[in-house]
């Protein structure tokens, strides 16, 4: 059979129908259920780890509407023959998803969820039918269906399904929320008026949660997902049988994610095993429990790639699901003394912080201890020892793709926070010759940044294309002049003059005058200042750095 990977697939049954490689997760069921007598399980996980995906393997599992022993065949779960007879197909189940619960203001975001809890009735419309089926609840069905229940009836909404699920099937109801977080995230986010827009909606994502889990007879048990634990008494209070598991626990940590074992049996079914240490320094390093995993979402996008085109290069699949504007709160936080650690996390190092697991969205940023927990469940760092379980652990950046991410947010907060007039202040150093003065500027700029890459070249020109960018300027960088690239170009085209920066890093302070020097040769020989036709003035600088020191020196 030829090997298909399915990106973005996250139902269970097109992806068996489709035949597309599966990485069998399926024992989770039998861990869950006969290992466990929780009531309600929630599991915490950062975005693109196959939540979904998982949800809907046990909808498909668990539900008495759908026929699923073919699409199971084979796989893991199967092996429980008995454990299959008992609860395969055998009970009523009501699946919703939060992902899509989020706006920019409270109305919006509660009609979405209006929408969700509509679209769920219309997957069931035929049960109304039953004629055991209570009038009331008929009635509130029908509103529901329409979006036009009223409050009550939305955060009563689970529950009245359940009922009627209950009703017609004669047996307790399998609750499965995904992402049901999503709406108090986006509303943290986006709450700038007192709070109104989180707290009207943690008023209705609690009404829903504790109607539904709370003393609910028609509950068999719930299995619910998100990226963060909010704590109990915030959502889950009254709850009983509650159990939650997040990155930092052990029990379940290898069912989200990829192992390095399942990764490697998926790319020799792919005849790509060529590519293991690349897959393996782009996307592993994520530590749940003990479980060193993959990001699932980066595999199956980068093998795709490589299937298409064997030479693909890997690159950040992540970034563009996931919002990252975390980082930047974090890194704004000027009341927090943040930036050395960042800088050691971004030259590989590890750091040590107190965590928790269980947080409210109100309150992400009332302490530094918080925000490095958010970091830590939403997967932009992970711990560094897999056996460290102490309430203060090693934490480190997972593998490239998230330390690029790291690099971006640092960069661009950096670009931005400089003020105009620094820059203005520099610019007219440089366009005056007023090498001193540019040195000091330069070497100032450097101590209020974070620096990374060990002081390495592309830290630096970074450094100084962030800087130059977006300023009234063309800035050109590593683009081809005369027999060679230079490392930046700056052009004013109104005033028709050019400015020409070579960069060079030193090992030592001391050597900062030799390494302009050698800039400035470099300049020369390579004939950088050719092919200007038309500019005036043409500024050629050897820029040195040595840590966070920097000299200047024009070419006379």
């Amino acid at each position: 059979m030829a090997f298909t990977v399915s990106v973005g697939e996250a139902d269970f049954l097109s992806l068996r129908r489709e035949k597309a490689y599966y990485v069998d997760k399926t024992k989770i069921i039998y861990e869950l259920v006969h290992d466990t007598k929780n009531k309600v399980s929630l599991f915490t996980r950062p975005r693109r780890f196959g939540k979904t995906l998982m949800m809907s393997m046990m909808e498909n599992f668990f539900s008495v509407r759908k026929s699923s022993m073919d699409i199971f065949e084979g796989l893991a779960i199967t092996e429980h023959k008995e454990f299959c007879e008992e609860w395969m197909n055998q009970y009523p189940v009501l699946f919703v998803s939060f992902k899509d619960v989020e706006a920019e203001d409270y109305e919006v975001a509660y009609a979405k969820l209006m929408n969700v809890i509509a679209d769920v009735c219309k997957s069931i419309s035929d049960l109304v039918l039953k004629d055991s089926v209570d009038k009331d609840d008929l009635d509130v069905f029908a509103k529901l269906k329409a979006q036009k229940g009223t409050a009550s009836d939305i955060q009563n909404s689970l529950k009245t399904l359940m009922r009627i699920l209950y009703t017609v099937y004669g047996k307790q109801v399998i609750l499965l929320i995904d992402e049901y977080d999503v709406p108090l995230a986006k509303a943290s986010e986006k709450d700038t008026v007192k709070n109104l827009y989180y707290s009207k909606m943690l008023d209705v994502i609690k009404g829903m949660m504790s109607a539904a889990l709370k003393d609910n007879v028609f509950l068999k048990f719930a299995v619910i997902t998100g990226c963060l634990r909010i704590a109990k008494e915030s959502i889950f209070t009254g709850t009983n049988n509650f159990s939650s598991f997040s990155v930092l626990d052990e029990r379940f940590g290898g069912y989200f994610g990829f192992s390095e074992e399942e990764v490697n049996a998926m790319l020799e079914a792919a005849d790509r095993k060529e590519i293991a240490d690349t897959m393996r320094e782009w996307y592993d390093g994520y530590v749940f429990g003990s479980n060193y995993v993959y990001c699932p979402w980066d595999v199956i996008n980068y093998l795709s790639a490589v299937k298409y085109k064997r030479t693909a290069k890997p690159k950040n699949y992540w970034k563009n699901t996931s919002h990252n504007g975390i980082l930047m709160t974090f890194v704004k936080h000027t009341d927090y003394d943040v930036a050395d650690k960042f800088e050691t996390l971004l030259n590989g190092g590890t750091i040590m912080q107190t965590i928790t697991d269980e947080l409210t969205y109100d309150t992400l940023h009332s302490s530094e201890d918080n925000l490095w927990s958010v970091l830590l469940m939403t997967g932009y760092i992970t711990k560094a020892e897999p056996d460290d379980d102490g309430e203060t652990v090693a934490l480190k950046i997972p593998n490239k793709e998230i330390f690029s991410i790291f690099e971006d947010t640092v960069v661009k907060y950096f670009s931005e926070s400089v003020s105009d007039g620094t820059i203005k202040e520099l610019m007219n150093c440089l366009w005056e010759s007023d090498e001193e003065n540019a040195t000091v500027i330069l070497s100032k700029l450097l101590w209020e940044t974070i620096s990374y890459h060990d002081y390495h070249e592309d830290y630096y020109h970074a450094f100084l294309a962030g800087i130059f960018v977006g300023r009234g300027y063309g800035v050109e960088s590593n683009k081809e002049k005369g027999l060679g690239r230079p490392d930046i170009v700056i052009k004013d085209k109104k005033k028709r003059r050019v400015i020409i920066v070579e960069t060079k890093i030193v090992k030592k302070e001391s050597e900062l005058e030799k390494g302009c020097g050698d800039a400035i040769k470099q300049i020369i020989s390579e004939r950088y200042g050719e092919g200007f036709s038309g500019y005036e003035q043409i500024y050629c600088y050897g820029v040195a750095f040595f840590r966070k020191e920097a000299m200047v020196k024009k070419m006379n």
